[in-house]
């Protein structure tokens, strides 16, 4: 299958459809990193959905969507970034594709659009890791969980609440490495994406 990996440079994806001998391309406007710049389109991913693919897996930036930045949710509808976020968004949601795979945090397009149709966790595919993530599915099925681990102990604050601890950790980073870490995709979780949805086409 030809299958465009939207929003990627770290190529996790990717590298793991070419393994399964798709003809897989990251698209990001950040220069890849997964060491395969020849499967790596550079540019704004918008041209790229005018065209064929049999897939499309996409990863938007969550900045403006995602309720761990509802504090600054305001500001952000009024100077229009969160508005420019949604529409981003549906712009994955409205190809003209039979395969879509969206993937976010919880965040507003559970209202601004509809409920996603799975919601997982690193730790169900084998990374001891909590993260909740959800998943917004087109003519594919719901990931099956591969190896369900323990995941490690949530840092708790004097206020009650309590977060993963390596996502409490990331605040110590600069607010560039700090985003880039959140957003990593976890090996398992690429790893099930390709074989699960990719695998036997």
């Amino acid at each position: 299958m030809k299958i465009l990996v939207a929003c990627e440079e770290s190529q996790a994806v990717t590298k793991r459809l070419r393994a399964l001998g798709h003809e897989a391309y990251s698209c990001d406007i950040q220069e890849c990193s997964g060491g395969h710049p020849e499967w790596h389109i550079f540019s704004d991913v918008v041209p790229e959905l005018e065209k064929h693919w049999d897939m499309i897996i996409a990863f938007p930036p969550c900045t403006d969507l995602a309720v761990s930045g509802a504090a600054w949710f305001e500001q952000k509808r009024k100077d229009g970034r969160q508005q420019a976020s949604i529409d981003f968004f549906m712009l994955f949601a409205n190809a003209n594709c039979e395969r879509i795979a969206i993937e976010n945090p919880v965040g507003i397009m559970s209202s601004q659009w509809r409920k996603p149709d799975q919601i997982i966790h690193p730790y169900y595919f084998g990374d001891a890791f909590e993260k909740k993530t959800c998943l917004w599915l087109k003519g594919l099925p719901k990931l099956e969980p591969t190896n369900i681990v323990e995941p490690p102990k949530r840092t708790e604050f004097a206020s009650g609440r309590s977060m993963p601890t390596w996502y409490a950790d990331a605040w110590r980073l600069k607010p560039k490495e700090r985003a880039k870490l959140r957003s990593k995709t976890f090996d398992g979780i690429a790893q099930a994406m390709a074989e699960q949805w990719a695998g036997n086409a």
